[in-house]
């Protein structure tokens, strides 16, 4: 029982490590965001004021959660969700640069920055682990329910290393981050397990189970320590005194392994083997002590200890069996390996593997924030819906109907129908048929109303062509400006990208709105035409029942015998057959058009989104998931498009009979007497024509119109990319000639520098080759007699390279100067000159002269007078 107290006074004493605290800086992250959503979404970022205060304040509840407490907990956990959630939202980019320090190693003092949501989370993940470090080192570790929580926050923090390992660095985009590789996270987390192993184990001690199953305990304690060893080798974060640690708190639990299983030993009366695993116990513990230089006190008091005890043990055990019992004693090899139980493992806490079913209105981790923010790949999402709809509505049914028409006009037109019949059936005035006609073309104001779509069009053309106009000079004035600053200061200095490389989506726009114009211009120009020939034959139309009668002339009546009569009501009966199709399918055309109209597919999108995120919380979003969905939607049309072909099909046969038909009648017309007037035929059918002309110019006019409605929001957008691409470049070309002017201003002040410092020297070189020469076509013989009548500073002096005399204060008391005497004689009007090297120091007095004063001679004082200066004289 000896051995419960010590390890309860080892545990409490601080031998069990835990993960220190990544730190980073204070950040706004709701500005970025609020940057992000004004410019990639459609809706106000004012909308969601609240969410970004709440995600600032998170952040700043989390990162400085740095106390080991369940509140801390909480608010971790709380800021990795909304992280999570929000991934889903915002691409990892979002221009926030997230700046982390180091915990362990040696590099404590270099952040690492990356502009990354997944690095951020990745840090607080790794927080949360330390955090349930630190809470288990702080559970009253003296009770049994301390070391279980203890234990429990162990596992928890081992699992949060798991996940982290494997579902978050995986996705993080780039290279892991300083304490998150593998190796590093392994060895924490075998760590982790270790120490919670270590727990199970102490609580087996304090509670007095047997001896067999501690001694299995404290062998998957050794384990477990030795696993975390040879990770943290591995790894260049983990510091040598964990290595030793580890190492050591291995030895030390094989060694309490192997000390259990000699009580067990004992017990069983096997003294021999008592004997054999006391001795391993005893060299495992000094194996641990041999790091003893590097481990902690309260590891040393630990291996101390049990060594103590063994040693006491195994002295009793060898004189018991050598004296008493007399058992052989088996070697090391021959001991049964001790069995493992193992009570750990790592555990990730749900607020961690499912953090986002957690968030809700009522949700344990708060409610999640921007919901109802629709990601921007959803509006694309729902652009290409509405493309692939719109596409294969007018594209693959309304097209499909609208070319029956034209191909069932073509062939009556070719027929000359039903002019050829109104023309018999009717040889005076105008024909139901037509009146009708021209009664729709009367009420529409006819040729009045397409001039009027022809301005509307033309207007809309030329706002777009403007927007696009303006778009493409900003761009080529930017290329302008960007070329200018090129060609100033070099590609060298200059190193950006030109527009085509830096926004190349923007650019190839160029191309694709100018080709989109000019197929428009294309297609403007054949209605136009169409149009002009047609317009006096629509004016007509238009105009009065008296002008149509003028134009049409009337015939005589002729007589129908019965053959015509059955010939003309056949064909009658076969071209209201064209009418009723015909409204049959302008009715389809117009339901469909309603049913592409309502088909809103935001609603189906955003479930899908909500399902997405919570299966896939850190995928982004993508239109390419949203395909299934996009193929059931489009289902609903299947029984359109079938409904074209057989509507291709009846019109095959009706053609074929209208053939017939007028075959039949032009033959019975030519037997009897029956014929109509060439003129008249030839009227109806060119108003009849000139109505068909009339529908389609309205339509094309319409579909042209829908067209430049829907290409102005295309160039709008796109002239906004450019106005925000040439501000962007401009500030940055601000900057960059600042820099790059600053630059080239250091680099010629260098320059300028290295020019004077050479010109110096130049100067003087040339001055002591000048003094070299004079030297010697003019030897000075009392140069010696200076040299041993100078005291030994003066001698100095002389020899020293002065380069400029620096005057200074005389001291209070100045040494005589008494022997001191110029080589050179001095001049009655000496003339001041620029000092040299080698050049003698010589003061304003000599010793030995002499000044009259009042007609006397006086002796003049030897000392320097400051008042005089200090000269230079030539030798």
């Amino acid at each position: 029982m000896a051995e419960t107290s010590w390890t309860t006074r080892t545990m409490q004493n601080g031998n069990i490590l835990q993960i220190p605290f990544r730190r980073t800086h204070n950040i706004t992250l709701s500005e970025p965001i609020k940057k992000y959503i004004e410019t990639k979404y459609d809706q106000h970022p004012d909308t969601f004021a609240r969410d970004l205060q709440i995600i600032d304040q998170l952040r700043k509840d989390a990162v400085n959660s740095l106390e080991p407490h369940s509140s801390g907990l909480a608010k971790l956990q709380q800021y990795a969700a909304q992280l999570v959630y929000m991934s889903g939202k915002f691409p990892i980019d979002i221009g926030v640069d997230f700046a982390w320090l180091p915990s362990l190693g040696y590099h404590g003092n270099h952040a690492h920055t990356e502009n990354n949501i997944r690095f951020e989370l990745a840090n607080v993940y790794f927080n949360l682990a330390a955090m349930y470090s630190q809470l288990a080192l702080a559970s009253n570790r003296a009770t049994s329910d301390g070391l279980k929580s203890a234990a429990a926050n162990f596992c928890f923090a081992a699992g949060v290393l798991s996940y982290l390992k494997t579902s978050i660095i995986p996705e993080l985009r780039s290279a892991p981050p300083e304490e998150m590789d593998t190796f590093t996270l392994e060895g924490l987390e075998a760590l982790m397990l270790a120490q919670a192993q270590e727990c199970f184990w102490q609580k087996a001690v304090k509670d007095g189970l047997k001896d067999a199953s501690i001694a299995k305990l404290a062998a998957k304690v050794s384990d477990l320590y030795s696993e975390a060893g040879d990770w943290a080798l591995k790894s260049n974060s983990i510091s040598s005194p964990w290595i030793h640690h580890m190492n050591a708190k291995h030895h030390h639990f094989a060694a309490a392994g192997q000390y259990r299983a000699a009580c067990d030993c004992l017990e069983k009366r096997k003294y021999g083997e008592e004997v054999a695993r006391l001795r391993d116990s005893l060299a495992c513990v000094n194996l641990a002590l041999k790091e003893n230089s590097y481990i902690n006190r309260a590891v040393q008091a630990d291996l101390n200890g049990l060594r103590t005890r063994v040693q006491e043990d195994l002295k009793r055990a060898e004189k018991d069996n050598d004296t008493i019992y007399l058992v052989p004693e088996p070697h090391k090899s021959e001991l049964k390996v001790l069995d493992r139980a193992s009570m750990v493992s790592a555990r990730v806490p749900k607020e961690v593997s499912h953090s986002q079913e957690m968030l809700g209105d009522h949700g344990a981790l708060g409610r999640p924030l921007f919901a109802k923010l629709v990601p921007y790949s959803v509006h694309v999402a729902a652009s290409i819906y509405a493309d692939r709809r719109d596409w294969l509505v007018n594209q693959h049914i309304i097209a499909e109907l609208e070319a029956m028409t034209m191909r069932i006009q073509d062939l009556l037109s070719n027929l000359n129908l039903p002019g050829s019949l109104q023309a018999l059936e009717k040889p005076l005035g105008l024909p139901p048929s037509l009146a009708s006609h021209a009664d729709e073309v009367r009420q529409a104001n006819g040729v009045h109303k397409l001039h009027a779509i022809v301005a509307d069009t033309d207007k809309l053309k030329q706002n777009v062509r403007q927007m696009y106009q303006d778009g493409v000079d900003l761009l080529r004035t930017e290329a302008g400006e960007d070329e200018a600053a090129r060609r100033k200061f070099g590609t060298e200095r200059w190193t950006r990208l030109t527009a085509a490389n830096a926004v190349p989506k923007v650019i190839s726009q160029v191309n694709d709105i100018d080709g989109y114009l000019k197929q428009a211009d294309t297609s403007d120009r054949l209605v136009h035409e169409k149009m002009r020939e047609n317009e006096s034959l629509i004016r007509l139309l238009g105009g009065t029942d008296r002008d149509l009668e003028d134009y049409v002339p009337s015939s005589r009546r002729a007589t129908m015998s019965a053959k015509v009569e059955r010939a003309a009501n056949t064909l009658r009966a076969t071209l209201n057959e064209v009418t009723r199709l015909e409204s049959r399918r302008r009715k389809r055309v117009d339901v469909l058009k309603t049913k592409a109209k309502d088909d809103d597919v935001l609603p189906d999108l955003l479930r899908e989104t909500s399902r997405l995120e919570r299966e896939y919380p850190m995928q982004p979003i993508a239109a390419a998931q949203f395909e299934t969905l996009f193929d059931t939607r489009l289902e609903k049309y299947d029984a359109d498009t079938t409904e074209v072909k057989t509507e291709e099909a009846e019109l095959e046969a009706l053609g074929q009979r209208i053939r017939q038909a007028n075959q039949a009648f032009q033959t019975a017309k030519q037997t009897g007497d029956s014929s109509t007037g060439g003129g008249r035929e030839t009227a109806l059918q060119n108003l009849e024509n000139a109505y068909s002309t009339y529908k389609q110019i309205i339509r094309d006019l319409d579909t042209g119109r829908t067209f430049y409605n829907s290409l102005g929001g295309i160039v709008s957008r796109f002239r906004d990319d450019c106005r925000n691409f040439v501000y962007t470049r401009r500030t940055e070309a601000q900057r960059m000639e600042a820099d790059v002017s600053d630059a080239m201003a250091g680099l010629q002040l260098q320059q300028q520098n290295s020019e004077n410092l050479l010109a110096r020297k130049q100067a003087q070189g040339q001055a002591q080759q000048q003094q070299q020469y004079r030297q010697s076509q003019h030897p000075q013989p009392n140069h010696q007699t200076y040299h041993q009548h100078a005291p030994p500073q003066a001698r100095m002096m002389h020899h020293e390279a002065l380069q400029a005399p620096m005057p200074q204060r005389p001291q209070q008391q100045p040494p005589p100067v008494t022997s001191v005497q110029s080589p050179v004689p001095v001049p009655a009007a000496p003339q001041h000159t620029t000092w040299q090297e080698g050049m003698p120091i010589l003061f304003g007095g000599q010793a030995g002269a002499s000044t009259k004063a009042n007609g006397m001679s006086q002796p003049v004082d030897g000392r320097w007078d400051p008042a005089q200066g200090v000269r230079f004289v030539s030798r």
